[in-house]
């Protein structure tokens, strides 16, 4: 407490204590002197009070500390809550960002898998175009690849090819019975895209194309699981 304010309490609990006297003296028969009592409690200090008024002066001082510091406390959780708030809003606003960063990327993704199924499954409706021949070469399979599916996807289908016959169209496994370019187990499935299945290539790519647009979205699906698992 400064000196202004206990000078100021001194002066007020001096000037009380000063009164109840003088109200006793004069119910004892006593003169008042009011004007003194005034005066001394101007110029009175802390050591000049009485030692209850004392205890007054230092229970105020408390008090205000007291004060002082809830408000100091009261500020602190204030500040503290308003940054726990703003930090859950920016979390929250991130949070927001984040899926629709990420729902925009699966759709993104998704309308690229679809475009290219469209493109492939058009294409192979395509493969009956293909002349019929006794026989076909590497060079005449894979010519006919790519022309029933999308650019970007046949060295993909090629890779898969590649690995799971050499592009030999007529490649058997023995013992699992796999045929084909694409090894279809039982080959009789590549029936679904024709009767020719056993020598026509284009039949065989037909349906292998089918097949990994169908369970991977596109032959580089397929592929991406291959080389993760070295089947499809």
């Amino acid at each position: 407490m400064s000196r202004i304010s206990v000078r100021g309490f001194a002066v007020a609990s001096a000037t009380a204590v000063t009164t109840v006297g003088a109200v006793v003296g004069v119910a004892a028969g006593q003169p008042a002197s009011v004007g003194n009592t005034e005066a001394t409690a101007a110029d009175a200090t802390i050591a000049d009070i009485p030692a209850g008024a004392q205890a007054q002066v230092q229970t105020a001082s408390l008090t205000q500390q007291a004060d002082d510091q809830s408000t100091q406390a009261d500020a602190a959780a204030l500040k503290s809550a308003q940054e726990s708030a703003r930090k859950a809003a920016a979390e929250t606003a991130q949070s927001k960002k984040d899926a629709a960063d990420e729902a925009k990327a699966k759709k993104d993704a998704d309308a690229r898998k679809e475009k290219a199924l469209a493109a492939s499954r058009s294409a192979a409706r395509d493969a009956s175009d293909f002349t019929v021949k006794g026989s076909y070469s590497i060079a005449e399979t894979q010519s006919m690849a790519r022309q029933m599916m999308a650019s970007d996807q046949f060295q993909c289908f090629s890779n898969i090819v590649d690995h799971e016959s050499g592009w030999n169209y007529q490649a058997t496994n023995a013992s699992s019975g796999a045929y084909g370019l694409v090894q279809a187990l039982p080959g009789s499935k590549m029936s679904s895209a024709g009767a020719d299945w056993q020598t026509n290539p284009a039949t065989q790519i037909k349906w292998g194309l089918n097949y990994m647009n169908d369970r991977y979205g596109s032959p580089c699906g397929a592929w991406s699981f291959w080389q993760a698992n070295h089947w499809y």
